[in-house]
């Protein structure tokens, strides 16, 4: 399981026009979900997501997490994160889950986040062609791969 995290000031996301999902100043979440993956790593990246420090605090410009600053969370489910390009051009996405098992990790994985926050998460629509827009804060964009811790 991978997920894109973003430090943002401001993030939406929008289905036909009309958006489903906004925060403000918080984290904007990329999930990517791998054939192999199971619950155990939605759980698993949920907590790191959580805690993650990446907001400034009087200590130090990366000390504290998404709750200690009172910021929100969006969600948005992107299969290209495992995106294969080592032959030719176009990319292969047969690592990328199919929706019947990633649909149900990436719910958990949004489930957990609630949990462990105790916040509610944003999110966008599974399987949807989205429209995402966001304002980037530093910009901090953090990569976390399941596959790697």
């Amino acid at each position: 399981m991978k997920a894109v995290v973003q430090r943002v000031k401001s993030a939406s996301v929008s289905v036909q026009g009309t958006v489903v999902g906004a925060i403000e100043h918080g984290l904007l979440v990329f999930l990517g979900v791998c054939v192999e993956d199971t619950e155990a790593q939605a759980l698993q990246l949920s907590r790191k997501v959580a805690k993650l420090r990446i907001f400034a605090d009087d200590k130090a410009p990366m000390n504290i997490d998404v709750q200690a600053v009172g910021g929100d969370i969006l969600v948005v489910s992107q299969f290209t994160l495992h995106a294969q390009t080592k032959k030719g051009n176009r990319p292969s996405f047969t690592e990328a889950a199919p929706g019947a098992h990633a649909e149900p990790l990436y719910l958990k994985f949004v489930e957990s986040l609630r949990h462990e926050t105790n916040r509610e998460i944003q999110t966008g629509r599974f399987g949807a062609d989205m429209g995402v827009t966001l304002i980037n804060d530093g910009p901090v964009t953090i990569i976390l791969d399941t596959d790697q811790y």
